[in-house]
């Protein structure tokens, strides 16, 4: 059985706290700043951005567009404007280079409250048995998309916690706290990365957004592996390492190529032997290669 409580202390002696913590902190200042310039309008007179997560203009100049807000908006029969177009297009070229579900763990607020449950539940090590399907949050993407056609207006977003937890810190939470609550109890009592990893629609759509992006993680050093497996425990998606971990005989890339990997960096932090790193779709491949041709040129010789 894994000893939770010794989690994480490998990469610590081996590389120091804020390096084994480096992404974390990256991801909650990515996620604070980003509320942070939305609410300095409403709560201090400045405005940098205005608007919310759903679509925005930065400084008068930048707009940026949810293209699945967007989306469901047409359905419901909605006529979109040039700016709103626009800030989609930004939006789209922007997770086609980092990948979609970057928007998850960089971005979401929500993965704030997921993240902690999670911490909790590993430190009081709580074990669930739900069963609920990964796929499941595909159909919540299919219902999502169905009911604007249905009723001709943007269902998801009355009960969006993304958009009622912004809501909530801009106005009150109000009844935004219990489904924020809701959400931390099922993630920690309920299921294993109950909400994000098997329900939430945003992060379904997000990553058909993003299956083909070019910022990748990968197992670059996977042969210094010594499967201690902690990066399994602390991955929202443990599902998608396994195959950039252990293909090398079969020939896989070591690239972490699935769409359900949210680029978060949590592999990166635990891994006390290095073994995970950013990089492009296909820098490793040609790495790869260069090593390869080096090895054959000191055979030769």
């Amino acid at each position: 059985m894994f000893d939770m409580t010794t989690l994480g202390d490998d990469a610590i002696a081996a590389k120091g706290w804020f390096e084994s913590h480096k992404y974390l902190i990256l991801r909650r200042l990515s996620q604070l700043g980003i509320l942070a310039l939305f609410l300095t309008g409403p709560w201090f007179g400045i405005w940098i951005v205005k608007g919310n997560l759903a679509s925005s203009l930065t400084l008068d100049i930048l707009p940026l567009t949810d293209p699945y807000v967007l989306l469901q908006a047409m359905l419901s029969g909605v006529v979109p404007e040039t700016a709103a177009i626009i800030g989609v297009v930004i939006v789209l070229a922007f997770y086609f280079l980092v990948g979609g579900r970057v928007y998850c763990s960089w971005v979401c607020p929500v993965n704030m409250v997921t993240d902690l449950a999670a911490w909790l539940r590993r430190k009081l090590g709580i074990r669930t048995t739900s069963q609920i399907s990964r796929s499941t949050r595909f159909w919540m993407l299919v219902l999502t998309l169905i009911l604007p056609l249905v009723v001709g207006g943007i269902v998801w977003e009355l009960v969006n916690p993304v958009s009622m937890m912004f809501r909530g810190i801009v106005f009150g939470m109000g009844a935004a706290w219990v489904m924020i609550v809701g959400i931390f109890l099922f993630d920690l009592l309920v299921a294993k990365d109950g909400w994000c990893g098997h329900i939430c629609p945003v992060g379904a759509f997000y990553s058909l957004l993003g299956s083909k992006s070019l910022l990748k993680v990968n197992a670059s050093q996977r042969q210094a592996c010594n499967d201690c497996m902690e990066c399994y425990v602390v991955c929202p998606e443990p599902q998608v390492i396994k195959p950039a971990l252990m293909g090398e005989k079969k020939g896989l890339s070591p690239v972490i190529l699935s769409s359900d990997c949210t680029n978060c960096g949590r592999c990166i932090d635990i891994c006390a032997k290095d073994v995970f790193s950013y990089g492009g779709r296909h820098a490793t491949k040609i790495d790869e290669c260069k090593r390869e041709g080096e090895i054959n040129r000191g055979v030769r010789v």
